[in-house]
């Protein structure tokens, strides 16, 4: 349909016109098929249609400001906090919408500052989408958001988002136990921030690559990079020009809990205690991720019973924000016996 309308041998009907009016911003009316033996060997009228066209999708992209911009920024750290307590489930469409409805405009938006920052802004929010379509168990998904995400950040010219949408595709290849090319992922985005980004997405960046070496079972590497994150972590780590980094001191003890569980280390349960003792309960999808971590923790020293519990704390926690990849953890960690096949 799509192509007969756009070569002009199909006339669009009065829904789909309000339809596109509504999502394109720009006017389409109700039309008459234009078949192809009425307009013979003259291509005019299509020529004329589509540069009238392009008129007014380059009318629509003038209205692109800062204003505009940071109305599209404070929609997306909306998104965010909703995704933290809610979950994927109920947000990725909105999320994706609202890149589809900023990706047109600038498609057609003149170079410049604006044109920039708009880039900036769909980096970040292809970058959501991308952690949604994870946390739905899709790394595939995930995968081509975040290659939209760096798409957006090379556009923007901006080297902290594409270090931020860099380091973050590299879950994908870990949500698809693809670890052997996590890490090398990661890494590269280090070395392209290396004193160009702000000390707390440096710590962020670091903690990121000490969770794929854990995953690969690097030990040393594993420990070096969180203890790098927690000495460069600004002792105020809210930076409003960082609204895609919560990192503190709480969420680097749960990541450094996280790391040690995966290494089988009996350290590990402490920093979850501590972090789980102080996590902002708004971050629903993070305890049962703690929960799941303790879970492994005690099954690996033993705790059946506390394990049994902690699975059954994570799953309920899972299942309130509709996780798909906690319950993959979870149920993977159940069919493994390490909680004594736990219910």
């Amino acid at each position: 349909m799509i192509r007969e309308w756009a070569n002009g041998r199909r006339g669009l009907s009065e829904m789909y016109a309000e339809l596109f009016t509504a999502v394109f911003g720009v006017p389409f009316t109700a039309s008459s098929p234009v078949g192809s033996d009425q307009l013979g060997d003259d291509d005019a009228p299509a020529t004329q249609n589509g540069a009238a066209e392009l008129a007014d999708r380059l009318k629509a992209s003038v209205v692109v400001d800062g204003q505009l911009i940071e109305l599209f920024e404070s929609q997306t750290q909306s998104l965010r906090l909703l995704d933290r307590q809610l979950g994927a489930a109920r947000l990725l469409a909105q999320t994706e919408a609202h890149i589809v409805q900023m990706t047109e405009l600038l498609r057609y938006s003149l170079p410049g500052g604006h044109r920039s920052a708009l880039g900036a802004a769909i980096a970040e929010a292809a970058a959501l989408a991308g952690w949604q379509a994870l946390d739905l168990g899709d790394p595939a998904g995930a995968w081509r958001h975040h290659e939209t995400a760096k798409a957006a950040a090379y556009e923007s010219g901006n080297v902290v988002i594409l270090a931020h949408v860099t380091a973050q595709q590299a879950y994908a290849l870990l949500d698809a136990e693809q670890h052997e090319h996590a890490l090398p992922l990661v890494t590269q985005a280090l070395t392209a921030a290396r004193g160009k980004v702000p000390n707390l997405l440096w710590s962020w960046l670091s903690a990121v690559q000490a969770e794929a070496a854990a995953a690969r079972g690097e030990e040393q590497q594993t420990r070096q990079a969180i203890d790098r994150a927690a000495d460069v972590l600004p002792s105020d780590p809210v930076d409003p020009e960082l609204p895609f980094v919560v990192l503190d001191e709480v969420h680097l003890m749960r990541w450094r809990g996280h790391c040690l569980a995966r290494l089988g280390s009996a350290e590990a349960v402490h920093d979850l205690r501590s972090a789980l003792a102080d996590l902002d309960p708004s971050f629903t999808r993070a305890a049962a991720a703690l929960h799941c971590d303790l879970a492994l923790t005690h099954s690996v020293r033993g705790d059946h019973q506390e394990a049994r519990a902690e699975a059954q704390t994570a799953e309920q926690l899972a299942a309130r924000t509709g996780s798909a990849r906690q319950h993959r953890r979870i149920t993977t960690l159940i069919a493994s016996g390490n909680t004594h096949r736990c219910p």
